[in-house]
């Protein structure tokens, strides 16, 4: 997508061999107008999938999931990190998270993920693949569909984008970063 990568060379920054910061236009201080030409790529994507549900997972991916859940008309619902006392039944995943170096637990309430749903999953940033595998298992365990994942930023020196497509899943990345080798941001 020309425009994120537009801002990814622009505002991106690098701070060592493997992160990329796009804070000040993604996931801590966010630009609406590019979440919603975001929303719309995917929209124009995944248009053949009849999707009824866009998932991610809290924090940095909920800005590109409501962009897309409504640029689709449908609901989007995110797992959270913690489960609150007044969730009831959940479905849950254990991801490991190699930027924070923990692992955490996600959980999605039984109530807004059936057996009849058609899921897109989308996030931020796809790297070793730990958070979408997390989000399949929730969308396996409650029996629904992945119709297909959408990625804004795919880091295609790690292995999280093969991985997926060797489990034969739809992804799509609007911008595929080669290399950050000496804090240079190389767009594939």
């Amino acid at each position: 997508m020309k425009l994120l990568k537009e801002y990814i060379e622009k505002y991106g920054a690098v701070t060592d061999s493997s992160i990329l910061k796009v804070d000040s236009f993604i996931n801590h201080q966010i630009d609406p107008i590019l979440m919603m030409e975001i929303g719309e790529e995917f929209k124009n994507r995944f248009s053949d999938k009849k999707i009824n549900k866009v998932l991610t997972i809290e924090a940095s991916g909920i800005a590109i999931a409501i962009a897309v859940a409504y640029a689709l008309k449908v609901p989007m619902v995110f797992a959270k990190k913690k489960k609150p006392s007044t969730m009831g039944e959940a479905y849950n995943a254990t991801v490991h998270s190699f930027t924070k170096k923990t692992d955490y637990n996600i959980t999605v309430s039984k109530e807004f993920l059936t057996s009849q749903d058609n899921v897109l999953i989308v996030d931020d940033f796809l790297a070793m693949g730990n958070a979408i595998i997390g989000l399949k298992n929730i969308v396996d365990e409650a029996g629904a569909t992945v119709a297909g994942i959408g990625i804004a930023i795919e880091k295609g020196f790690q292995p999280g984008g093969e991985i997926l497509k060797k489990q034969g899943l739809h992804l799509e990345s609007l911008a595929i970063i080669d290399s950050l080798e000496n804090n240079q941001i190389t767009l594939r």
